[in-house]
Order: C-alpha cells, then structure tokens, then sequence
C-alpha cells in the first residue's frame, strides 16, 4: 500500500540539507570519528527513515498504517536512535570471515581430538555431564539465538539491527557446534546417548529455571527488553556461570581439552555482544530528553529478568558436584558472575533494585 504525505512529493536532490549535502562524497551521516568507518559506510542510513533527509513518508506499510520500522516497537525512547554504531563495527562481510575462522578452529579441535582418541580420556562422570548438561545448554543458546532473531526486526536503525543480529548468528553457530561436537564425539564413546540432553532440558528439575528465564526472554514482546535481558542480565548471571564458571574450568582436569576450545569461542562472541549493548544502553540512559524514563524502564527489566536469572542459576548448583574433579567450586562461580554483573550494571548507572 502506497502511504501518502502532505509534503512536497518527491526526495529530489537539493530537497534537504544534510552532511556533505555540498561535497562530492554524498554522505548523509555524520560519522563519529574525524572520518568515516567502512561500517558507517556500509550501515548508516541503510535502513529507511522517513524523518531523516526524504520527503516522501513510507512507501509501503502495514494494514494498520504503520510504516515498515516504528520506534513503538520499544517502550524506550531517543532523541536519535542513529547515534549508535556498534563498538564491534560488524557487518556482513567482516560477520562471515570472523564466523568462517572459528569455524574451522572449532573442526580443527574436534577432528585432531578424535583423532588422538582424546574423548576415550574423559573422565566417566564428565562424559555424563557432557551428553546430559552440555546437550541441554544447546537449547539455551538456540533458545537466546532465536530470540535475538526476533529482535532484529524491531530495530529503528541498520546499526541496531546489524548488532542484533550478528548475536542471534552467534548464538546458532554455538548451538550447532554444540550438537555437531557432541554427535561426532558419541560416535566413538560406548552408550552415548544423544537425545539425553533435550530430555534433560525438558524434564530435569536442574534445567526448569533456565527454561524459565530463557522462554521469557523468548516471549518478551519488547525487542530492546530481549536484547537488554539476554546480554546485561542473563548472559554474566547464569552464560558466563555454566561456560567460564564451570566447563572451562572443569573442563582439563576431567582430562578434557576438546570442550574447553569449543566452547571458548562463545566467550569472545560474550564480550564483543556486551560491548555493543552497554554502548545502545548508556546513550538511551543518558539521553538528555528520555535518559530518566529508560532508566526506570531499564530497572523494572533487571528486577524481572535478574529473578528468573537468580533462580536459574542456584537451580544449576547441583552441576559442580557431579564432576569427579572439582577445581572451582559452584560458590566461588556464582561469586565472579555476581561481581562481573554488578561492574555491568556500574557503567550504566543502574543497579539490582
């Protein structure tokens, strides 16, 4: 449906001023540096704005009458939502060499460990926790990927989008090398069940919690409170707590170097994920006409998803006592998670309650 507009009707050129409106580069931004980035190049401006530079209204739009991309897809408000660039600068190009160089770190691993006979060095415990609690950490990565994915729809910019997404790829690249991992190990390990993970997931009382919170950071209708609850809430209370806090640690004194290495790579996807929502974050918090709105919006979600994270965690308790070797306790884990959530909430001005 073609929208129609009180304005004049065309977005000919010399129809508005805008950066480097007289200069031969045709830029429509102002980038944040002295120059611009190849990813401003590449993002800024890509996504359609009515109220930026065109004259023309959306060309086309929903039954309702909404246009393409609505700012009331959040409850949180800016006064420019093309402020933020992303402290990664990921897109497509650079998003699938990155991807593709772990990948083959990842099958390297696996295809030199198996190889080696190295899976037949596990500890018998540690084999149970793998095919049961690392099979049912697969769904919460695809649970938080598939949320992300969602997400990615709601964003006002290209550059919100971008970084949305390029989490949501993460999350389903970790989930495949979960299962891939796991199907090819098993493969050389007597009575290795393959489905003991997802019925772990669904069943066992240890997982619920997670389930819990995953789902409702699934079901959240908000796109910025999805974003916000996986990366600032859930990933350093109960992410970094099972991958740093327990299989990275527990991981080579179970005589286990394969796991450790797979799962490493979702550590560094963690920190370049934190730094692009700490950064959305803290310009909608200090934004000088909306700051103290979204602060008591960004308050209200860590009161909600912070329980469920809480509960999530203490659930996966009982984890630390099944390995045969125990290097760090599940108290000393909970102890660096709550820390590290506490300097993240620090840098945004907000806190627990």
């Amino acid at each position: 449906m073609v929208a129609t507009s009180s304005s004049v009707g065309s977005g000919a050129a010399g129809a508005a001023q805008f950066a480097d409106s007289e200069s031969r580069r045709y830029r429509y931004f102002e980038p944040r540096g002295k120059r611009a980035t190849h990813y401003e190049d590449v993002t800024v401006d890509v996504q359609p704005d009515p109220e930026r530079y065109l004259i023309q209204n959306w060309i086309i739009q929903f039954p309702t009458g909404k246009g393409a991309y609505e700012r009331d897809a959040t409850q949180a408000k800016s006064s420019n939502w093309h402020a933020f660039r992303a402290p990664d600068q990921e897109w497509e190009r650079t998003h699938y060499q990155r991807q593709s160089r772990i990948e083959i770190g990842v099958q390297s691993v696996i295809a030199n460990g198996r190889k080696s006979g190295a899976q037949h060095a596990f500890d018998a415990s540690w084999r149970k926790i793998l095919q049961k609690h690392l099979g049912a950490w697969k769904h919460v990565e695809f649970g938080l990927g598939t949320a992300m994915m969602q997400a990615q729809r709601g964003g006002f910019t290209q550059m919100i989008n971008n970084a949305t997404l390029t989490n949501s790829s993460y999350k389903m690249r970790l989930t495949q090398d979960i299962t891939l991992y796991l199907a090819e190990i098993g493969l050389d390990i007597e009575g290795w069940d393959d489905d003991a993970g997802k019925a772990a997931w669904l069943e066992d009382d240890i997982w619920q919690g997670t389930r819990e919170a995953v789902e409702t950071i699934m079901g959240a209708e908000d796109y910025l409170e999805q974003y916000f609850a996986t990366n600032l809430v859930f990933e350093p209370l109960v992410g970094e707590l099972f991958r740093s806090g327990f299989l990275m640690q527990a991981g080579a004194p179970n005589n286990d170097f394969m796991t450790p290495s797979v799962i490493a790579s979702a550590e560094g996807d963690y920190e370049r994920n934190l730094a692009n929502t700490i950064d959305l974050i803290y310009l909608l918090a200090t934004d000088e006409k909306h700051g103290a709105a979204n602060r008591q919006l960004f308050q209200k979600w860590i009161m909600k998803h912070a329980k469920l994270a809480d509960k999530a965690s203490k659930s996966l308790q009982p984890i630390w006592s099944q390995a045969h070797a125990k290097p760090v306790s599940y108290d000393e884990a909970r102890a660096v998670s709550e820390e590290r959530f506490g300097k993240i909430l620090s840098e945004l001005n907000l806190s627990r309650t």
